[in-house]
């Protein structure tokens, strides 16, 4: 799949949940680069694959020209994103086998890994695949099995509202450093921009890499 995009083995969609309470305004609409964050993650997605969606509280992001997935549990959390996300997947005319779902706070996600993440995925016999980096599990950047929706779906009925509870509940196939080294020397890989003060030390990166 590297340098290709994907036809009908994997979807992609970006999650734009929550209230942003923490960064003080809408993170997808924060410009990073030159464009809006939701802008470069679509960017992004669609060198891996051509089917890429936004799962988020209805009525938004109209103008970006994405197609939108209302999130069945506004402000629950990003588990049910997720669930949102394989649900329409295994709704849709081409029903994708796998589906790569990552938040849209992540300015340093390279095309390259996303792809070998999407490789990895299509060999494994797990229903997500996920890295464990130097600060732990990345479960917001991940490929999830179409057919992993019924038990996420059922732990989500239960109460289950942490993304890792979930994966608790699959087959799970967990990247280490060997893996995603090559592709963050930096170590910033996985940044996510939580607070406004983070997305402007990630400015703050980029204009020094630029320099």
């Amino acid at each position: 799949m590297t340098g290709c995009k994907s036809e009908v083995g994997i979807a992609g969609y970006i999650l734009v949940g929550g209230g942003s309470t923490r960064f003080g305004r809408d993170k997808a609409l924060v410009e990073f680069d030159g464009q809006p964050m939701l802008a470069r993650m679509m960017k992004l997605m669609r060198g891996v694959t051509k089917d890429v969606k936004v799962v988020t509280a209805p009525d938004k992001y109209a103008e970006f020209g994405a197609q939108l997935v209302a999130d069945r549990w506004p402000g629950q959390g990003p588990l049910g994103g997720i669930i949102t996300a394989l649900e329409d997947a295994a709704q849709s005319a081409v029903r994708p086998e796998w589906n790569l779902i990552v938040s849209c706070d992540m300015p340093f996600l390279t095309q390259e890994w996303l792809a070998f993440l999407g490789e990895r995925a299509a060999k494994s016999n797990a229903q997500v695949v996920f890295a464990r980096s130097g600060t732990g599990p990345e479960p917001l950047c991940a490929c999830w099995q179409t057919d992993a929706a019924a038990k996420l779906r059922s732990g989500f009925e239960r109460g289950v509202r942490k993304v890792m509870e979930g994966i608790a509940l699959l087959r799970a196939e967990v990247l280490d450093e060997a893996d995603w080294k090559r592709f963050d020397s930096a170590g910033r890989l996985f940044w996510n921009m939580n607070t406004a003060a983070d997305y402007e030390e990630a400015r703050r990166i980029l204009e020094a890499e630029r320099k």
